[in-house]
């Protein structure tokens, strides 16, 4: 162990993942074609022995070879009529690992909290001490059967638990302890809304299972080029539930919409705070590509490490790059069934290593775990407890007349839709809460840098200033400008108390009005000359002058009508025989 905690380890590797398939196009096959030919279509795995070195050497200098013989006889054959383009396809799956949120970790009594300092949150079961034995979380339990049902699937009434025998650094036992052949969810799907329409992708299965440690690599912000590895064991044990998707997906678009959307329903049903930059959901992508109308599967590779579903978009692109220009060129063997890790500084995916089998793993049945049984009654309790899923929450905020566009930014974040449907209980209009909230509040977010669940301003706030705003005590400039305010906390007691109080209600009075608009007019002569004489544009400057006077408290409807009788009167008192001087001075009065 080093002066912070943490424990160093040999430097190791691991991965998992999806699919995925395109035609070469754009930067994305520019990038992919520059890879290949400078061999890194070839596994770039560490040789086993000087052998295995030679043998990829060999295969390095060949690969570079058929390149420039490519690249010399490409001129010698223009002349030749070129066969016709392969079309190829995308198939992709998705394995998501989604930490749970339970208060101690999925076999023992450890904290299940990010963020303490390294190797305090263990215990002799969590490390795998000889003579320990694990207890299964019941809450882990609870959150898998609320996940299955939200995917619809089939909730297994027995399920069992297993050994997943790998051997890394980061897992103390030499163990995982998973679920193999019965898992606690199998079947099911998820409704996805895209720019093309709903889609609905299989989900295979959801088990639970405990994580594994963390590497943290030093000298280096990876494993290549690092001198050493710690690992932390805080997360080891805690409760994942891995959520396999079917190889549904043809596109990269269709896989971050489906990561993202099953991030709303893991936050909505309070599972997961699906935190991908603190690793609380883990995205692995497996891509193959296939001919357009092929039946069978290409060599799926699984890609790892990408933190946001921008990335995951990324890298599933550059991936199907790499292997339709391996496939065109040729060297369709040389896509292998690996690991590879996606480099966001060189925006390329990278061999991390083989893939292991199923045989590699040796499960067997975990001999410490009883089998798990669910009954009808827990099924049942935890549905009626189910909270909104998001697909039902659009539909909802659809039913109220909102835009698509709005409702789709409003059912984004749970803690926009959490605030917007306190402000809607508070009484606000759909729409008027909606534009606060997208607007005003969501920018004040960002320049405060927290959520709507950390405003000072309450959803109740928001409604009483929006009625406010439509009963006409304040208008919506007072509104803005007292906003700051506002978020700072200053309406503890309530918006129209503190309106009140501050002097900040709006003017409504038509005597009072009528006396602003006639002192503006008599302090610009000659910009009213001008009005009357044609420049009816200056209708603006009088509006301007009339709010600046007021200190914006005026109301604007009001203002507006008054402001338009006076000049109307004025044009007309300078209309031939409806007066002299351009309205400055009236008619006299008949005899």
């Amino acid at each position: 162990m080093n002066a912070s905690g943490m424990l160093r380890a040999p430097v190791l590797r691991s991965g998992q993942c999806m699919r995925l398939l395109l035609r070469p196009h754009g930067a994305a096959a520019a990038a992919a074609a520059a890879a290949v030919a400078r061999g890194g279509g070839a596994r770039a795995l560490a040789p086993r022995s000087q052998q295995a070195q030679h043998h990829q050497q060999q295969q390095q200098r060949r690969a570079a070879s058929s390149v420039a013989a490519a690249a010399a006889a490409a001129p010698a054959a223009e002349h030749v009529s070129a066969p016709a383009a392969q079309e190829y396809e995308a198939v992709i799956g998705i394995e998501t690992h989604v930490q749970l949120l339970t208060r101690t970790k999925a076999f023992c009594s450890c904290a299940n909290q990010y963020g303490n300092e390294p190797n305090t949150n263990i215990c002799p079961v969590c490390m795998g001490h000889p003579g320990s034995l694990p207890v299964l979380n019941a809450e882990a339990v609870t959150l898998a059967i609320r996940a299955g049902l939200a995917l619809n699937a089939d909730i297994a009434r027995r399920s069992k638990f297993d050994r997943k025998q790998y051997f890394y650094a980061d897992l103390p036992k030499g163990y995982q302890i998973s679920q193999y052949d019965l898992p606690v969810c199998s079947g099911g799907y998820l409704e996805v809304d895209t720019p093309e329409g709903t889609k609905r992708f299989g989900v295979t299965r959801a088990h639970l299972e405990e994580d594994a440690g963390k590497n943290v690599h030093g000298g280096a912000d990876a494993l290549s080029g690092s001198s050493h590895t710690l690992v932390d064991y805080n997360r080891a044990g805690v409760p994942l539930l891995e959520i396999v998707s079917e190889p549904d997906m043809r596109s990269a678009r269709d896989a971050a919409a489906y990561g993202a959307e099953l991030r709303r329903v893991v936050r909505a049903l309070g599972i997961s705070d699906g935190n991908m930059a603190e690793g609380s959901m883990r995205c692995d992508v497996n891509v193959s590509v296939r001919c357009a109308g092929a039946a069978a599967f290409g060599t799926k590779v699984e890609v790892k490490n990408m933190n946001s579903f921008a990335n995951m978009q990324k890298a599933i692109e550059f991936e199907i790059q790499r292997q339709v220009s391996l496939l065109e060129a040729g060297r369709g063997a040389e896509v292998a069934q690996e690991t590879r890790l996606w480099d966001e500084a060189k925006q390329e995916t990278t061999s991390m290593r083989t893939k292991e089998g199923l045989a590699d793993y040796r499960y067997f049945p975990e001999p410490d775990l009883p089998d798990l049984e669910i009954t009808d009654a827990q099924i049942e309790e935890v549905k009626a407890s189910l909270a909104e899923l998001p697909v039902a929450k659009r539909a909802r905020y659809l039913s109220l007349g909102l835009p698509r566009a709005d409702v789709l930014i409003l059912a984004d974040e749970l803690s926009t839709s959490d605030y917007f449907d306190a402000a809607l209980a508070a009484g606000a209009p759909a729409k008027a809460a909606a534009n606060w909230v997208m607007g005003d509040l969501m920018a004040a977010c960002k320049e405060r840098k927290v959520g709507m669940d950390g405003l000072a301003l309450s959803p109740a706030a928001l409604a009483e200033t929006i009625s406010l705003i439509e009963s006409g005590a304040i208008s919506g400039k007072i509104a803005k400008d007292l906003l700051p305010r506002l978020l700072d906390g200053e309406a503890a007691a309530g918006v129209a108390a503190f309106v009140e109080a501050e002097g900040l209600g709006q003017i409504s009075d038509e005597s009072a009005v009528e006396a602003m608009v006639d002192g503006v007019l008599a302090a610009n002569p000659g910009q009213l000359l001008q009005y009357v004489a044609g420049k009816t544009k200056l209708a603006g400057f009088f509006t301007g002058q009339v709010m600046k006077v007021s200190a914006g408290r005026v109301n604007p409807g009001l203002m507006n009508a008054v402001l338009a009788r006076r000049l109307a009167a004025a044009v007309e008192a300078a209309a031939p025989g409806g007066g002299a001087g351009g309205g400055q001075q009236q008619a006299p009065p008949a005899s």
